[in-house]
């Protein structure tokens, strides 16, 4: 079954579409900014994943296009400090440029 999400070795592809407010939380996200993001197909357009909420580490807004990771990789910016995060935007996207390649 075909990936609905761009994926490179674990990184992926979003735009950040919204923030989230969370006034009772985990103490390990207290101070922590909170996006939520839509993954994208390499040509921009929304995949058919849904929406999920990522801890930002690099500082990025709404409308901005990002890479972000899952999993406990998430986490691995703030270390040494222990987050609770199963997806973390990891880099602002200024370009992406890529040709579809064909099937083997």
């Amino acid at each position: 079954m075909p990936s609905t999400s761009w994926t490179v070795d674990r990184v992926l592809y979003a735009q950040v579409i919204g923030t989230v407010v969370a006034t009772v939380k985990d103490p390990s996200l207290t101070g922590q900014r909170l996006l939520l993001i839509q993954p994208l197909t390499p040509e921009g357009e929304a995949s058919k994943s849904p929406p999920l909420v990522a801890i930002d580490a690099v500082g990025v807004g709404v409308s901005e296009r990002v890479l972000y990771v899952k999993g406990k990789e998430a986490s691995f910016p703030f270390l040494p400090e222990t987050v609770l995060a199963d997806a973390g935007i990891v880099a602002r996207v200024d370009t992406l440029s890529h040709r579809p390649v064909d099937p083997p």
